[in-house]
């Protein structure tokens, strides 16, 4: 039997190496359908990546989650990850492992595969990885496979992972890395950011606007469908750094439990690759554009046709060309996303994709930012952070050293309504330094630092004036030295 087997496969190969390619498909074709009368099972695949890989299969994602909590008791080998919070382990099946499974008396087994694409090109890319779990069956129980096993699945699988979901923080992955199937668009931590709206610095009716507009859009997927719109809403947080606009993206995630995708602008190439990563974005999720006035020459306000530039801005519109032209001279690696691609992101057809989803931009400089970017319907509410008032002082009291009242406090509210000094300022001052530091030290560094704030905004307002400009200019000195003549001003 053995020399009979080896002749086999011996003639077997050299006719697969020198037979045509037409006449061995021919043969195989006819071989699986003859093969197809006697084999008794059925098999099922559930690939991870379908198509062009546009997106990961929610078929597979389930499967994976009922796999791990039903068949980690027969499984021998396990791949072991963090669940929710961090308090227990997670298993899953390892590669190529094969487990069994009953439902109402059937068993069916199951295998998680992975093969790798035959690329004749040559490239210094990784082979690409595609996952897959197969399903194996007699076909006597097609109809109950087919009809409520699968569904059975499914629903449980989907349960698992909302059980055991664990809230992510994403940044989008350099474009070079794309296209090996082991790497993603995206890569993740876990996202632990512990802010809540019950300790940001903001006035109470403000924070109840916010919150009650975040809870009606996550409960609002029958009217947008009825309304004919995509499930997203667009935000824009304005105003000056350290007023907490950070702080209020973390307090939205924590609200509504979503997923935060913070998108580096920079590292998209163009377009087409702005929108790959939109797609792979799940649903319950924050995509973030900070401090967007930076992120790219994308969002300055159009010049119409006519407008004369002053002397101001020619400078620094040559300043500006001159370092693009540097930057295009060292080389041609720099980001290609226009706003045109920005605006299809927000709100194109793409952008319907997925559902409940928000859009959230920061800036410092609001009237930086291209209209067309920001108008409803983009960013479809406006919220402005701004400097620091006596009800958010209140709040950060309170958390940083556990007092509702002080002695202090008419003084404090009085300064606080005489300067601008930001949360972010605030905070510092209240923050105890050493454990010898009590509430009354920490009150009384906060009164100095805004007594500072108001001296020097005093002493800049001076020497702002116009009198205080002409009288300058009335004393202006000449000193003549090597025969030259030099002329002093302020």
């Amino acid at each position: 039997m053995g020399s009979t087997l080896a002749s086999f496969m011996f003639v077997w190969a050299i006719i697969r190496q020198y037979c045509p390619y037409e006449v061995t498909r021919f043969v195989e074709k006819y071989t699986h359908n003859i093969m197809g009368y006697f084999y008794p099972y059925i098999r099922i695949s559930f690939h991870e990546f379908l198509g062009d890989r546009l997106k990961r299969s929610d078929a597979y994602a389930a499967v994976e989650a009922y796999l791990s909590a039903n068949t980690s008791k027969s499984a021998k080998r396990l791949k072991a990850e963090m669940g929710k919070d961090s308090t227990n382990l997670v298993l899953t099946m390892d590669e190529y492992e094969r487990v069994t499974d009953e439902y109402k008396g059937v068993k069916v087994w199951w295998v998680c595969s992975k093969v790798m694409s035959q690329t004749r090109s040559m490239s210094y890319y990784q082979e690409q990885e595609k996952r897959f779990y197969k399903l194996s069956f007699h076909k006597r129980y097609r109809d109950i496979i087919t009809g409520s096993y699968l569904k059975h699945v499914m629903r449980e699988g989907k349960e698992i992972r909302l059980r055991n979901r664990q809230r992510k923080l994403y940044t989008n992955s350099p474009g070079y890395k794309w296209p090996s199937y082991k790497q993603t668009m995206w890569s993740h931590i876990v996202f632990e950011h512990p802010a809540t709206f019950e300790t940001m610095a903001i006035e109470p009716e403000k924070k109840r606007e916010i919150i009650e507009d975040l809870v009606t859009f996550s409960k609002s997927k029958e009217f947008y469908a009825r309304i004919g719109k995509a499930w997203k809403r667009g935000y824009l947080l304005h105003g000056p750094p350290g007023t907490g606009k950070s702080t209020m993206i973390a307090a939205m995630a924590n609200l509504l439990a979503y997923d935060v995708y913070d998108l580096e602008l920079t590292a998209v190439k163009d377009n087409t690759e702005l929108r790959k990563l939109l797609i792979e974005t799940t649903s319950k999720s924050i995509i973030v554009i900070e401090d967007i006035d930076c992120s790219l020459d994308l969002t300055g306000q159009r010049k119409k046709k006519g407008d004369k530039f002053s002397d101001d801005e020619s400078d620094k519109l040559n300043s500006e060309v001159g370092l693009r032209k540097e930057m295009k001279e060292e080389g041609s690696s720099g980001s290609k996303v226009t706003l045109s691609g920005l605006l299809n992101f927000i709100d194109g057809i793409w952008s319907a994709c997925g559902g409940e989803r928000l859009i959230v931009f920061t800036t410092n400089y609001v009237e930086k930012l291209d209209p067309a970017l920001i108008r409803r319907g983009r960013m479809d509410k406006h919220v402005e952070l701004s400097y620091c008032t006596f009800e958010g002082f209140k709040v950060l009291a309170n958390n940083y050293l556990k007092v509702e009242t002080h002695s202090m406090f008419d003084t404090i509210k009085r300064l606080i309504s005489e300067v601008k000094i930001t949360p972010a300022d605030v905070a510092e001052n209240l923050m105890p330094k050493s454990h010898m530091d009590d509430a009354d030290k920490c009150l009384s560094n906060l009164i100095e630092a805004l007594e500072a704030t108001k001296d020097e905004e005093l002493l800049s307002l001076k020497q702002n004036s116009p009198i205080n400009q002409d009288e300058k200019l009335k004393h202006g000195s000449h000193i003549k030295e090597n025969g030259c003549v030099k002329e002093i001003l302020a």
